[in-house]
């Protein structure tokens, strides 16, 4: 005969897999750790941009709504989907034709796109990213879980995705900007 407690448990466990079915499980890998370090430039990150003996080529820049930064001389520069070395290297290919002979350029994010969290946060929103964040810092920045929050899971949307992928809440879940964090409820 099977106890009430050991009836719940086995309850609960189907509940959990009902629940569950058909989200797929984020696994924190070394590439993934590799993927932030290449972090690609998006819309509404704001770039430092220095052309070294030229300070009237460098300035702040914001990357524009269709991915694109607007520069003296060159124009309009796709940044979107490129990480920073690599726009590096097209301003100055695009500068070293025809205008400078030997261009140095060094281009630094200033500030990231924004995260969002939503869900069973105190504070749910628009937050700035900072390098190097985990869910717990987002929640944390988000006032902390509500009474009835997933403590144990988030749900995640990486920037720019149509599917949302569940990940452990801990520090070894890494976001990014653009990010949505959801916390969902927790069942008992």
């Amino acid at each position: 005969m099977t106890s009430p407690r050991h009836a719940l448990s086995h309850l609960f466990a189907a509940l959990l897999v009902l629940f569950t079915a058909g989200t797929p499980v984020l696994a924190q890998t070394p590439d993934m750790a590799a993927a932030f370090n290449a972090y690609t430039l998006g819309a509404g990150d704001s770039l430092r941009i220095t052309v070294f003996g030229e300070e009237d080529l460098g300035g702040e820049y914001v990357v524009d709504g269709s991915g694109a930064v607007s520069l003296p001389l060159i124009g309009q520069v796709n940044a979107g989907g490129y990480t920073v070395p690599e726009f590096e290297g097209i301003i100055i290919e695009k500068l070293s034709d025809g205008y400078l002979r030997t261009p140095l350029v060094s281009v630094e994010v200033t500030n990231y796109r924004p995260f969002y969290i939503m869900g069973e946060v105190n504070s749910p929103g628009q937050y700035p990213y900072v390098t190097g964040m985990s869910v717990l810092n987002a929640v944390a920045l988000a006032g902390g879980y509500t009474y009835r929050a997933n403590e144990s899971q988030v749900y995640i949307r990486r920037g720019g995705a149509e599917v949302e992928v569940t990940a452990p809440a801990d520090p070894s879940t890494r976001i990014g900007p653009a990010d949505i964090i959801r916390v969902g409820e927790r069942f008992f």
